[in-house]
């Protein structure tokens, strides 16, 4: 059912990558090759792209799959296995275009905009989970978001919105005051693809856990 809207999940996320690296590709021949490796984050554009896909795999089919009878339970699953699938394959893609680019000096241009030093250095299977589960995140991110709209609508969209600032104001005050940012930067330091993959995993998880709550209540 997701794959009615085929552009939307998988036209969109083609173009995203073949037009960011052709771009790159136009604007590293202009630069010289003496300044040195030129890098470029348009790689990643379409894992921002995940999180509007994970809003609009709601908004656009849950009303749909209910006129249709599809349970709750079946809906979600079926979503989320979607673009579990998604994910694994553009993950996959991105090691393979990395392993090429690394192995072409940058496509001869010196470029890099899949073979990103800090992740690129690490095995190939890391390099593969590292760029699943933050897609997954982002999809889930957004899912979830667009689950409380969907319960709450926009007074409880607001209310959440405010309630992560707060935390997140909180949270800055507390390191503040204790004078603890030099240990959170010492940490942030040891920090590797694997260790963020890890996290990001358990707020997957979350996530996860809580767009499924919130949808069993949700109005089509």
């Amino acid at each position: 059912m997701q794959l009615i809207n085929k552009w939307t999940f998988l036209g969109i996320p083609a173009v995203i990558i073949t037009g960011s690296f052709l771009l790159s590709m136009v604007i590293w021949a202009l630069i010289p090759d003496s300044v040195g490796v030129k890098y470029s984050g348009a790689g990643q554009a379409v894992m921002w792209y995940f999180f509007g896909l994970g809003i609009q795999s709601l908004t656009l089919s849950f009303p749909f799959s209910q006129g249709l009878s599809i349970s709750r339970r079946n809906f979600f699953l079926g979503t989320v296995g979607l673009f579990t699938v998604l994910a694994a394959g553009i993950a996959a893609l991105y090691v393979v275009l990395g392993l090429i680019e690394s192995a072409t000096n940058g496509w001869n241009l010196q470029g890099r905009m899949f073979a990103i030093s800090w992740v690129a250095d690490q095995p190939w299977f890391i390099q593969w989970f590292f760029y699943f589960v933050m897609m997954m995140f982002l999809f889930l991110l957004g899912f979830w978001f667009a689950t409380v709209y969907k319960r709450w609508q926009a007074t409880g969209t607001l209310v959440m919105s405010l309630s992560l600032a707060v935390l997140l104001v909180g949270a800055i005050a507390l390191i503040t005051l204790q004078g603890w940012w030099p240990a959170v930067g010492a940490w942030a330091i040891t920090l590797t693809p694997a260790s963020i993959g890890v996290l990001a995993l358990a707020l997957v998880l979350m996530l996860g856990v809580g767009a499924y709550l919130t949808l069993r209540r949700a109005t089509p």
